[in-house]
C-alpha cells in the first residue's frame, strides 16, 4: 500500500520568477520546435517598428543553434526600474507579465502592439541555454547575458561613436524544451517576409549562415501580399483590397474602437484548387482565426446578400449561406487592434471581442459599394456561391434524415429541426430541463436541435462500447446524432450522421464544466472521427448581463453581455469612455441558462451571428498525448496521478471547495 501522503502548507509550492515557464513550458508556448520563442523577440522587433522606430529588422541563424535578432528601434530601456531596483531590461528578460504594453490606452509607449499577455522574450530567455541582449541608446552601446534564464553577466554600458539606437537579441534554444531542437527554415522564412507585405516600407532581412542573404521590401502592401499567396493562379473576379482606419473623430461614434483601430485586406475567388485564409492582427500571424476574421467574414457575406437582394440574384428555393461564399474564397488579412486579447500564450486566436464589430464596419460598406460598381464581377462571385450552395443541398439530400421508421428510434426527448440540409443542422445538448425549455423557444426550428440532458451523463474514460451503449443517456446522445461508438483506430460509417455542428451547451459553474468535461470525455473517446471531423462545438455562456439606460437622442438603452471578469471590466471602461453616467448601468450575474429568457438564450448562445463557440479539435498525430490527458484527468483509477498534477498546477487549477 501506497504511503499516505500528508497534505499541509509544504505541499504548497510557489514557483517563482522563470521557473514556472521551465517546469511547464508547454503551457507558455509550443514545444514542437523553438521557433515560437524567436517569434517572440521578432514580434518585439515589429512592436517598434508599429510603432514608426525603425525601417529594418535582421534575423541571423548561426550554425551553433543560436539566432539573432536585431532591429533599429528606441531601444529597450537600461535605467532602474523604480519598484524591481533592476535595470528595465533585466526586468523584462527575467519576470513574466513585466513589458511596456500593459499602460492605459493613450498612457503607454505603444498604442497598438501584439499583444499583452507578458510572457514574451521573458519566455524565450527562460528556454534558452543563453540569451544576449545588446541596446543601443543614448550614444551607449549596453550589454547583459543571461544563462538558463538566470542572469549571468550583469549590464555593462560604454560609451559609443555614432547614433545608432535599436535592440539586438541573441538567444540559443535548449534543446531539452522541444520535441526538435531544429526551427523549420521555411516557416521562419514565411514569418519574416510576410512582416515586410503587412508592414509597407519596411525592410526585413534573413540571415542563415552558410547561405546567401535574402531581404524582403514591399510598398503594395495587403494586394502585393495576396499575389504572392495566390500563385499566378486566375480569379473569377478581379481582387477586391482595401483599408479603413478609424481615427479620433471616427472612432467617437463607437463606445468600443479607438483611434488607429483598422484593418487592410485583400480578397478573391478561384474556381478550383486550394483556397487560403490568411490573417494577422498587428502583424501577430493568428493561425487560428479569432474575431477579426468573423467581423471580415461577417461584413463580406452582408454585403453580397445585400448586393443579390437589391438585383435579385437569390435562385428560388436555393437560400445562399456564408459557408456558400466561403469555400472558394482566399484573402489576407492584417487587423490593428489596440487593445489585443489572444486565446493562449502563443498569440494564435484573437478574441477581442470587439474586433468583430470592427472589421465589419470596415468591410461591409466598402465591399457593397465595389460590388455596386463592378456589378457583372458581383455576379461571377454570386454565381460561384451559389454552385457551391447548390452543391450543398445536393449532398445534404443524399444523407437526408430518416423521420420514420428506422435503424434505431430516435430519442423522445429529442426536439427536432425541420430542415433535411445535414450541413447546416445543428444539435444542442443543454442542461436540464429549465434551460431545455428557454433552447426550445429560443432557436431556429428551421435548422436547430435541442436534447435537454437529464444530470451529469456516465464518465466513459474506462468503459467499452457495449456499456457505453447500455448507458439511456449516452445512447440517446448517439442516436440523435447519427454515430455509433468506435474508437481511434475504427473507420466508422459517418454518412449518417444528422446534424453539422454537435453543440454542448451547459451553464457557466461548476456542475455545467463537469456535465462538459464528462461528455467531451465521450465525444474522444467514443466518438473520436466526430471530433477529427470537427463537428463537436462548446458553448461559451456569458456569465454578467449589463443593461445600459438610453443617453438621450440617438442613443437608445441597450445590452450587453460579458463571458468573464475581463470582458465586463472591459465594458465598463467603453461606457466611460462614452460617457455613461457612471452607475446608471445595472450588472447581473446569470447563474444558469435556465435563468435567460428565450431572446437572451438566443442573443447570447444561438445566434450563430452573435454567439461563441469554441470547437474540440485533435489529429492522429497527438492523439496518444491528448489520451493521456483525459486519462489523467478523467480516469478513477488515477486519483494519485491527478493530485500530483494539480499540486504542480495548483496556480492555474479552478478548483469549487
Amino acid at each position: 500500500m501506497a504511503k499516505q501522503q500528508v497534505y499541509d502548507a509544504s505541499a504548497i509550492q510557489a514557483l517563482k520568477g522563470l521557473e514556472p515557464v521551465r517546469r511547464m513550458p508547454g503551457m507558455y508556448t509550443h514545444t514542437i520546435h523553438p521557433l515560437h520563442i524567436v517569434q517572440e523577440a521578432i514580434d518585439n522587433a515589429i512592436d517598434e517598428a508599429l510603432a514608426g522606430f525603425g525601417k529594418k529588422i535582421t534575423v541571423s541563424v548561426s550554425k551553433d543553434g543560436s539566432v539573432q535578432v536585431e532591429d533599429e528601434g528606441r531601444g529597450i530601456p537600461v535605467d532602474l526600474h523604480k519598484e524591481e531596483k533592476k535595470p528595465a531590461v533585466e526586468v523584462a528578460f527575467t519576470m513574466l507579465h513585466a513589458g511596456g504594453k500593459f499602460a492605459k490606452s493613450g498612457e503607454g509607449v505603444y498604442h497598438i502592439s501584439g499583444g499583452l499577455h507578458g510572457v514574451g522574450v521573458a519566455v524565450s530567455n527562460a528556454l534558452s541555454k543563453r540569451c544576449e541582449v545588446t541596446v543601443y541608446r543614448d550614444g551607449f552601446r549596453h550589454s547583459i547575458a543571461f544563462e538558463g534564464g538566470e542572469l549571468k553577466s550583469r549590464l555593462k554600458s560604454e560609451k559609443i561613436k555614432d547614433k545608432r539606437t535599436g535592440t539586438t537579441v541573441r538567444i540559443w534554444p535548449d534543446p531539452k524544451y522541444f520535441d526538435s531542437p531544429n526551427i523549420p527554415m521555411g516557416e521562419l522564412e514565411h514569418l519574416i517576409r510576410s512582416k515586410a507585405y503587412l508592414l509597407p516600407g519596411l525592410v526585413t532581412v534573413l540571415k542563415v549562415e552558410g547561405k546567401p542573404d535574402q531581404s524582403w521590401k514591399f510598398e503594395k502592401g495587403m494586394a502585393q501580399y495576396f499575389e504572392r499567396m495566390l500563385d499566378g493562379r486566375e480569379l473569377v473576379a478581379p481582387l477586391f483590397s482595401g483599408s479603413r482606419h478609424f481615427d479620433d473623430k471616427s472612432a467617437a461614434d463607437f463606445a468600443e474602437i479607438e483611434a488607429g483601430e483598422g484593418a487592410e485586406w485583400a480578397i478573391g475567388w478561384v474556381a478550383e484548387g486550394e483556397i487560403f485564409a490568411d490573417s494577422h492582427v498587428n502583424l501577430i500571424p493568428t493561425r487560428s482565426g479569432g474575431t477579426h476574421e468573423a467581423g471580415f467574414r461577417n461584413g463580406i457575406f452582408d454585403a453580397t446578400s445585400a448586393f443579390m437582394e437589391t438585383r435579385t440574384l437569390q435562385p428560388k428555393g436555393v437560400k445562399l449561406i456564408a459557408d456558400d461564399l466561403w469555400q472558394r474564397a482566399c484573402f489576407t488579412l492584417s487587423a490593428r487592434i489596440v487593445r489585443t486579447q489572444f486565446h493562449g500564450q502563443t498569440k494564435e486566436k484573437l478574441t477581442t471581442r470587439h474586433a468583430a464589430k470592427l472589421l465589419e464596419l470596415c468591410v461591409r460598406d466598402a465591399f457593397e459599394l465595389w460590388l455596386n460598381q463592378h456589378p457583372d464581377d458581383g455576379k461571377k462571385i454570386v454565381e460561384l456561391a451559389i454552385e457551391q450552395a447548390l452543391a450543398r443541398l445536393s449532398k445534404g439530400k443524399k444523407f437526408e434524415r430518416k423521420k420514420g421508421s428506422g435503424v434505431a428510434t430516435l430519442p423522445g426527448k429529442l426536439v427536432e429541426c425541420s430542415s433535411d440540409d445535414t450541413s447546416r443542422n445543428e444539435l444542442f445538448m443543454v442542461e436540464g430541463d429549465s434551460a431545455g425549455g428557454s433552447a426550445k423557444e429560443a432557436r431556429d426550428k428551421e435548422t436547430q436541435a435541442i436534447l435537454p440532458l437529464r444530470g451529469k451523463v456516465l464518465n466513459s474514460m474506462s468503459k467499452d462500447a457495449r456499456t457505453v451503449l447500455a448507458n439511456k443517456e449516452l445512447q440517446a446522445i448517439a442516436t440523435a446524432i447519427g454515430v455509433d461508438p468506435h474508437g481511434a483506430a475504427d473507420t466508422p460509417d459517418l454518412s449518417g450522421l444528422r446534424y453539422g455542428k454537435v453543440i454542448i451547451m451547459t451553464d457557466a459553474d461548476v456542475d455545467g464544466g463537469h456535465i462538459q468535461a464528462l461528455l467531451l470525455t465521450f465525444f474522444f473517446m467514443h466518438a473520436p472521427k466526430l471530433v477529427e471531423a470537427g463537428r463537436i462545438y462548446v458553448s461559451q455562456a456569458p456569465l454578467f448581463k449589463v443593461e445600459v439606460p438610453s443617453q438621450g437622442k440617438g442613443k437608445p438603452a441597450r445590452r450587453v453581455y460579458c463571458l468573464d471578469d475581463d470582458e465586463l471590466e472591459e465594458t465598463l471602461r467603453a461606457l466611460k469612455k462614452e460617457k455613461v453616467k457612471e452607475g446608471s448601468w445595472e450588472i447581473s450575474r446569470f447563474k444558469g441558462l435556465g435563468e435567460m429568457n428565450p431572446e437572451q438564450l438566443w442573443e447570447t448562445s444561438m445566434n450563430p451571428d452573435s454567439r461563441r463557440l469554441v470547437r474540440m479539435e485533435f489529429n492522429s498525430s497527438n492523439y496518444s498525448k491528448v489520451k493521456g490527458i483525459f486519462e489523467k484527468l478523467m480516469d478513477a483509477g488515477e486519483a494519485e496521478e491527478r493530485r500530483n498534477w494539480m499540486r504542480e498546477h495548483w496556480k492555474t487549477v479552478e478548483a469549487d471547495v
